[in-house]
């Protein structure tokens, strides 16, 4: 073989024109396509949208306007979106294995860096490989994970709409699907360990976020055990016990690197395969040429275009082995598309005054001091901006509220191309009286140099 991919997310990009001609395996132990198709970023979006639409009576009603409450017809919902998404991945199995270059193989072990060896134990050698293998969800250790009604992320879309839902967790996953299913009509509760939700937040931002969610959060409330009985699912923690129809365990995720034992690649001590910048793994420090990773199995951040970014670099690497490509370094952007929805890149407040002390201007502008705020009467969006007061760098940009992940993008344009703040406030013009002008005012209110723009 000339090129062996492991995981069929977005290592299945990576079958460029080049490879026409020329021998390729695709090994995928699941469902074709990987976990952003079947069972993450994709169809939870799909059940955001709908969510979002139930709760509309809500904000109508702040505006004079008497909408009915939401129902939402969840096994209708839930019908159309794999209705979509199955076909697509069955149609991306069937197109690779017609292609007369590409042998799909099933569950595999790397042996070494040019070997896999199948479940019927043939191997096979490739001149190439790269693991993008992917992630899969963590479930803690406690009494009755595997009872019948306790799910992770990758079967919670496909149920029954529960009547009550417990949310195990307290990260992006177990958030967006709380909102989810509350937007939906089930009555959530969500069970965490600590003191907040999305800790990992800016302090501001996620205090807004802890003080506005509209399903029922309970603290200090780490899960011990679970038992069936007759009334459902019943969660014991620390702070009393709760029953459900259903529970979704969402306590984070591990790479799957099981399968690259044989190899004895190096690993971070979350599991993750290490790899240099190139995308190329490490073994006793140093890289192992030929072999690559991307997505999850090596990320720290396991979001689908940093993948995807990967995943070109790659692609370019193993096209040009004598011109390799790095990853870029610039800060990656995500979003968490709840009730209210969040977005941020870079640096938080604490960490910006923690790397360069005093020489940090910050500012907080609300969606409700903007024209289109007023229209919505929206009195608790936040657009947050951090940047360096000694040249107008943007550290940092933290979004809640209203279509967050849409209105911090001019923020990652600027700090992925080196805009500083003042330029990009008053180097354009922003539409009056749209949304974006909360960005506008963000940046206009940092004390930062003039770049000569007026």
């Amino acid at each position: 073989m000339d090129l062996a991919i492991v995981g069929s997310g977005s290592g299945n990009s990576l079958l460029t024109p080049f490879w026409d001609g020329k021998q390729v395996a695709i090994a995928e132990s699941g469902v074709f396509g990987g976990t952003c198709l079947n069972v993450g970023c994709i169809p939870t979006k799909m059940f955001v949208r709908p969510a979002q639409l139930a709760r509309t009576w809500q904000e109508a009603e702040k505006l004079g306007v008497q909408l009915p409450p939401g129902r939402a017809d969840f096994a209708a919902i839930r019908d159309r979106i794999f209705a979509r998404i199955d076909p697509i991945s069955a149609g991306g199995l069937e197109y690779r294995q017609q292609a007369g270059n590409v042998t799909v193989l099933g569950e595999v072990q790397l042996l070494d860096e040019r070997t896999l060896r199948t479940a019927d134990g043939t191997e096979i050698q490739a001149e190439q490989i790269v693991l993008a293998a992917g992630s899969r969800p963590a479930l803690p250790d406690i009494e009755g994970i595997d009872l019948p009604g306790v799910h992770t992320s990758d079967t919670i879309m496909r149920i029954e709409q529960p009547e009550k839902l417990l949310v195990i967790g307290a990260g992006f996953i177990a958030c967006e699907f709380a909102s989810i299913f509350a937007g939906l009509g089930t009555e959530v509760t969500q069970l965490v360990r600590g003191e907040k939700l999305l800790k990992y937040l800016d302090d501001e931002i996620c205090e807004a976020f802890n003080s506005q969610v509209d399903w029922d959060v309970q603290l200090h409330a780490e899960p011990q055990s679970i038992a069936a009985g007759p009334e459902g699912l019943s969660v014991r923690t620390g702070a009393g016990t709760f029953t459900a129809d259903a529970v979704l365990v969402a306590t984070g995720r591990r790479p799957n690197t099981e399968f690259t034992a044989p190899a004895g690649l190096d690993l971070h001590p979350d599991g993750r395969l290490q790899v240099d910048q190139f995308q190329r793994v490490l073994r006793g420090g140093e890289p192992v040429a030929g072999l690559y990773a991307l997505g999850d199995i090596s990320g720290e951040q396991q979001l689908k275009h940093a993948a995807n970014h990967q995943a070109r670099v790659v692609a370019h690497n193993l096209e040009h082995p004598d011109d390799l490509r790095e990853v870029s370094e610039a800060a990656i952007p995500a979003a968490v598309f709840t009730h209210p929805e969040i977005a941020h890149i870079g640096l938080t407040e604490a960490q910006a005054r923690a790397e360069i002390g005093e020489h940090i201007t910050v500012k907080t502008q609300k969606y409700a001091d903007t024209a289109y705020g007023w229209a919505m009467e929206d009195d608790q969006g936040l657009f947050k901006v951090v940047a360096d007061q000694r040249d107008g760098r943007i550290l940092g940009a933290h979004v809640l509220g209203y279509e967050a992940a849409n209105l911090i993008q001019p923020l990652i344009t600027a700090m992925n191309l080196g805009i500083d703040a003042h330029t990009l406030a008053r180097g354009q013009y922003w539409i009056h009286p749209a949304l974006m002008e909360v960005a506008e005012n963000a940046l206009l209110g940092l004390d930062v140099p003039e770049s000569g723009r007026l």
